[in-house]
Formats: C-alpha cells, sequence, structure tokens
C-alpha cells in the first residue's frame, strides 16, 4: 500500500512573516485540532505519517519554524522566540486549545508554550524532547557546538553543507536520526533527499541553523540557572495530561532526558522504545499512534466515570 506523500500546506503571513503549514483533514467530524512542532533541521513534512494514522482524531496542521521547510527567516532564533511563534499562530487559527506534538527542539518548544499559555494546550506529545543535559558526549551534536557560538559560524556550516553532496547528506542525517535505517520506507527516504535539497538551495538555512543551535544551548545554560526562566522551571508548571516517548537508541539526545521530563511534569505518561532513535514518528508511526490514542483514551475514560 503507498503511503501518503507529505500533506499539502500553505504559506500565511503571520505578523509580517511568511509561515509555512501543512494541514492534515481529519476524518471524523469528533476530531479535535492538533499541531505539529518539528526540530532542529526538521520541517513539516517530518509528521506525514503520524498524522495520517491520528486524522480520526485529529484534525492536524504542522508548521515550518522560521529559517525552515518552507518558512522565512526571522531575527531571533532563541526557544523564546520558537514557542511565541507557535503562540501566535494557535491564536491566529482560531481553532482554540490544541493536542500539540512536539519533536526534538520542538519538544522544548512545546514545553515553553504548555508551561506559559495553558489555555491553548488540550493534551502535549513529547518525542525525544531536547531538554537541557550537561554531557555534550551524549549527543552526536555536541562536536559542533562550540563551533556553532563561533562568529560567522553560519559561513563555516554553509562551505561544510558544499562540500557534501546531498546523497550523502541525506544519508548522514537518517544515520543520526534513526536507530534502524531500514525501518524507514524508500518513499520516505527519496522525501528526505528532497528535503536536503531544498536545503542547498534556501540562503538563510545555514544561518537559521546555527542560530538555532545557539538558542538551544542557551535555553540548556539557563536551565540550571535560578530564575522562573528555567525550562526545568517552565516543564513542572504545565498542566495538560502529557505523554513523554523516547528510543532508547537515541544519539542526538540524551535517553535519560525523557525520564527527567516525564518526572518533572506533573501529569505525565512515559513511553521508552527499544532501538528506537531520536524521530521516533518516523521510525515506529504506528506505535507513536497507538501511544497517543491511548493517552486520549484514558483521559476520556477518566471523564466519563467523573462524570
Amino acid at each position: 500500500m503507498p503511503l501518503p506523500p507529505p500533506w499539502p500546506g500553505e504559506a500565511v503571513l503571520l505578523d509580517g512573516a511568511k509561515t509555512f503549514v501543512r494541514r492534515t483533514p481529519a476524518r471524523s467530524k469528533s476530531a479535535e485540532p492538533a499541531l505539529y512542532v518539528h526540530g532542529l533541521g526538521g520541517s513539516a513534512a517530518n509528521w506525514t505519517d503520524l498524522a495520517d494514522l491520528l486524522a480520526h482524531r485529529f484534525d492536524g496542521e504542522a508548521i515550518d519554524l522560521p529559517g525552515f521547510g518552507h518558512s522565512a527567516p526571522a531575527r531571533r532564533y532563541t526557544i523564546e522566540a520558537l514557542a511565541n511563534r507557535v503562540i501566535r499562530w494557535i491564536e491566529h487559527s482560531g481553532r482554540g486549545a490544541v493536542h500539540l506534538v512536539g519533536n526534538s527542539m520542538g519538544g522544548a518548544v512545546s514545553v515553553r508554550v504548555a508551561g506559559i499559555r495553558p489555555d491553548l494546550v488540550r493534551t502535549l506529545t513529547l518525542i525525544s524532547p531536547a531538554m537541557p543535559f550537561l554531557d555534550p558526549r551524549r549527543s552526536a551534536q555536541g562536536p559542533v557546538v562550540p563551533f556553532a557560538l563561533l562568529p560567522q559560524a553560519h559561513r563555516l556550516v554553509g562551505w561544510r553543507m558544499g562540500m557534501i553532496p546531498p546523497d550523502d547528506m541525506a544519508r548522514m542525517v537518517l544515520a543520526a536520526c534513526v536507530g534502524d535505517v531500514s525501518r524507514i520506507p524508500e518513499q520516505r527516504r527519496a522525501e528526505a533527499r528532497e528535503e536536503i535539497e531544498l536545503r542547498y538551495t534556501v540562503p538563510w538555512y545555514a544561518d537559521a541553523y546555527v542560530r538555532t543551535l545557539r538558542g538551544l544551548v542557551t535555553c540548556f545554560v539557563r536551565a540550571y540557572l535560578p530564575g522562573a526562566g528555567s525550562i526545568w522551571q517552565i516543564a513542572r508548571r504545565i498542566s495538560a495530561p502529557t505523554l513523554v516517548i523516547g528510543g532508547d537508541a537515541d544519539k542526538l539526545v540524551d535517553i535519560r532526558v525523557p525520564y527527567q521530563v516525564a518526572r518533572a511534569v506533573p501529569d505525565s505518561r512515559l513511553l521508552t522504545l527499544g532501538g528506537v532513535g531520536h524521530v521516533a514518528m518516523l521510525e515506529r508511526p504506528t506505535v507513536v499512534a497507538r501511544a497517543v490514542i491511548g493517552m486520549l483514551d484514558e483521559l476520556e475514560s477518566t471523564a466519563a466515570a467523573a462524570a
């Protein structure tokens, strides 16, 4: 059975900036609004399979964060700025509170959204959230961080990208993000290559990548300082029912982080997937969809019992 192609989308002018959003039409009248938020270097297309599997429960939208996919660049790429863009999109869409789903850096962005704007989030699902950890040896991106902090680092990244053919880059990205590449269908690998090719044509991609990575590092450092701005403090304020999913073969986020996130968020559930890497929604979309549906069913059952 052929897989669905990436869901169609459109560029919307949001506060003067072009923001690209893909939509997965709901298959049920009772479906509720959902928003998917990708990770560093990703795009809305990362959610194709999961959004399809959840279309009977979710009326899905997936946003390209500033500088990635088909969205325009931004002045600031901090986690706070990215969270503000997500908040503004939820408000702009006029659909009310959403089921918020984030992966990697998009998970950290979603934590901030849920923590500071609980009125906008029905449930929260975090897949390998890029929450703070202090051991760079536990991340394949650790060696890159010192270079990303250098002035004009985006030029170095752009030069390095130009030295690597798109086919090789696509293989490198998949190898870093996935526990078992054989689980990724050939169609999805071809689409991943197309996404890589798009990066080579976007003049601001290297700058967006480097500055977003810096923003993530700043968030990590700030998390261990006193004050309400710590992302861990914000996570403890989340009131939405939360599902945290991690893979024990994750090469990009310390595999202890999902457990730490589940401990921090008051109403949380934790699922660890054996042999799965950083993007479980690509590698094991059916399992992830079942976990999300399980949380929704649990909440409905609890509400019915209370009524």
